[in-house]
């Protein structure tokens, strides 16, 4: 293993995986990169560091100054782990929709988390609305950073190298790309990549079913984690997806389930939702071709919650 010269130097160069059991015979070969082996297990890791890299090397964030951002827990634990290595304080805004564990590693690696009360722990429009208006107002204060993950460009650009490192491990063939919406950012830095290098490629963008505004339809509340904010992503790129499709927090859950179980592949509430495309694009495909997807994150992120708690 290559020696980084510091923490940071770890992000990235994750593992893309073959899965062997869960892919039934005569699909296409569906290829799994581990996010989830990222310094924080998760794909988060990428963005933070492009977003606050960049915003330090245009000014906008001076040494001593103050990150603030609005999180469901992984982007806000991945700025914390980028502020901490790079000696900034943060401040950030959750909520109890979460995991207790995404809460805890922010406060572990050094960060204010304030949290806004949901409703019933689903993660709902308004919430999401609550929390961005929370971290706007602390953003006013002097000598503050808002790294505003919706609408902030360098995220998309951090997730361009994780699409290289696809492109080349597959082989460099690539059929078809997987992946949930939460910003939006993940898939728009993943596609731009990926369709220049096969102009031919299938994106396929995963939304909660019970609340698919990308479809047109109307926001609900959802147990999936990280993405289905209820409202359209701002830099959400409608061009970049071929098709969108639907799944349910149930379907999701039990895929995640059986990724563990089948595969040892140990991740969250979105990968299992990205599974559920993939195997049925994979079907539908059949051999010869190649679906990629994430493991946007470690179960471990999730062991309090339904998902994997034993009661």
């Amino acid at each position: 293993m290559a020696q980084s010269s510091d923490i940071l130097g770890s992000i990235g160069r994750t593992p893309l995986v073959e899965l062997r059991k869960i892919v039934p015979a005569g699909s296409a070969r569906v290829l799994l990169k581990l996010e989830s082996q990222n310094p924080t297990g998760s794909m988060k890791d990428r963005m933070a560091r492009a977003v606050i890299e960049g915003a330090i090397s245009r000014g906008e964030l001076p040494q001593g100054g103050r990150v603030v951002e609005y999180t469901g827990g992984s982007t806000g634990t991945s700025l914390a782990f980028v502020c901490a290595a790079m000696g900034y304080p943060i401040t950030l805004v959750s909520s109890d929709a979460f995991s207790r564990e995404k809460r805890d590693h922010m406060r572990a690696l050094g960060a204010e988390v304030i949290e806004i009360a949901s409703e019933g722990g689903h993660t709902t429009k308004e919430l999401i609305q609550r929390m961005i208006a929370k971290a706007g107002e602390m953003a006013e204060e002097p000598n503050t950073f808002a790294a505003d993950q919706f609408n902030n460009p360098d995220a998309a650009d951090g997730y361009a190298p994780m699409a290289e490192e696809i492109w080349q491990q597959s082989g460099r063939s690539v059929d078809a790309f997987v992946q949930s919406v939460g910003t939006a950012q993940c898939i728009t830095g993943a596609a731009r990549v990926l369709r220049a290098r096969n102009p031919k490629i299938i994106i396929v963008a995963v939304e909660p079913a019970e609340s698919p505004v990308l479809s047109g339809g109307s926001s609900g509340p959802h147990e999936i984690e990280g993405v289905g904010p209820g409202f359209v992503p701002p830099l959400w790129e409608p061009e970049l997806a071929n098709e969108i499709a639907q799944v349910s927090s149930s379907e999701a859950q039990e895929m995640a389930r059986r990724l563990a179980k089948e595969e040892a592949i140990f991740a969250g509430t979105s990968t299992g939702a990205n599974l559920v495309v993939a195997l049925s694009l994979a079907a539908v495909l059949g051999s010869g071709c190649t679906v990629v997807t994430l493991t946007c994150d470690s179960g471990l992120k999730y062991l309090s919650t339904d998902l994997y708690a034993s009661g």
